[in-house]
């Protein structure tokens, strides 16, 4: 027998016990407690033992005990930059994803403030937005799910403003970018015309803030949220963003992307109350510029 088995993927809302209970049958329903009394059940990599721990559509169930490792905010290099009673905005490392993948199903984001919350008895989060694996910064969740609600209706009028790190300058110090994107089957995007199935309009205002050598320094605020985004429309700049070879750059001066979620900007979605939360630029881009 496997030391865990994969249960199938969550479809409706449900609590935990009510949904492990036709998952796991026939096995009786003091045998399903016991097993998540003594942690045999975990949620998105994390042990849950609370029965009636909140399920949502795409979590994944697991039975058994995986390899024990440290699922720390800490140990992950996650740090919380704003938490209140309905939301919480971490500041991501870049390497690590947002939520599981079917390549990587444990050690992401999501699972690490999940067990964080768990060991706090202070509920679940829920996920707002996501920031690509190799993209740094700051990264919102919600403390439940009518918060997440409001704030993913919102989400066009948010204020989103990146740090890049590119090739060269610029011609122009500041400008806008407008085009229409798409997604290839070899899930690469690209610029198309607004004709095109599936083009997706896609805004980026920027403006030069330094440069250094070869390098400089971008910011970038997104009026549109397509993905690849920032790094197709630098691209197009003949400025692509260090450590990005899928669209330009195969050079790789800081050992990772070069981009960063610097600032986010929204009203909260229960007082609405402005709400501004910033990082600054992670060190191994600020050395690429001479910092």
């Amino acid at each position: 027998m496997p030391r865990v088995t994969h249960l199938p993927a969550v479809v409706a809302d449900a609590p935990l016990l009510a949904w492990l209970l036709p998952a796991l049958a026939p096995m009786s329903r003091t045998k399903v407690k016991e097993l998540l009394g003594r942690g045999g059940i975990a949620v998105n990599g994390v042990t849950v033992t609370q029965f009636n721990h909140p399920l949502t559509p795409g979590d994944r169930v697991t039975v058994g005990k995986p390899a024990v490792r440290d699922n720390s905010l800490a140990a992950g290099n996650l740090t919380i930059v704003h938490e209140d009673d309905a939301v919480i905005v971490l500041d991501k490392p870049a390497g690590l994803l947002t939520v599981a993948t079917d390549a990587e199903k444990t050690d992401t984001a999501f699972a690490r403030l999940s067990a964080h919350l768990e060991a706090r008895t202070a509920g679940r989060p829920f996920v707002v937005h996501r920031l690509d694996r190799d993209t740094s910064g700051l990264l919102l969740f919600a403390r439940t799910a009518a918060a997440r609600d409001t704030l993913q209706a919102a989400w066009p009028e948010l204020t989103k403003t990146y740090l890049a790190v590119v090739q060269g300058r610029p011609k122009h110090a500041e400008g806008r970018i407008e085009n229409h994107l798409v997604e290839g089957k070899d899930f690469r995007v690209r610029v198309c015309d607004e004709g095109e199935p599936d083009a997706k309009l896609a805004i980026s205002e920027y403006r030069v803030l330094n440069s250094a050598g070869r390098f400089s320094l971008v910011e970038v605020t997104l009026v549109t949220g397509r993905k690849h985004q920032i790094r197709v429309h630098m691209n197009g700049l003949r400025c692509p963003i260090i450590g990005d070879p899928l669209y330009g750059d195969a050079d790789n001066p800081a050992g990772r992307l070069g981009l960063h979620a610097a600032r986010l900007e929204f009203p909260h979605p229960t007082t609405g109350e402005p709400i501004r939360c910033e990082s600054l630029l992670p060190a191994a881009l600020r050395r690429v510029l001479g910092g």
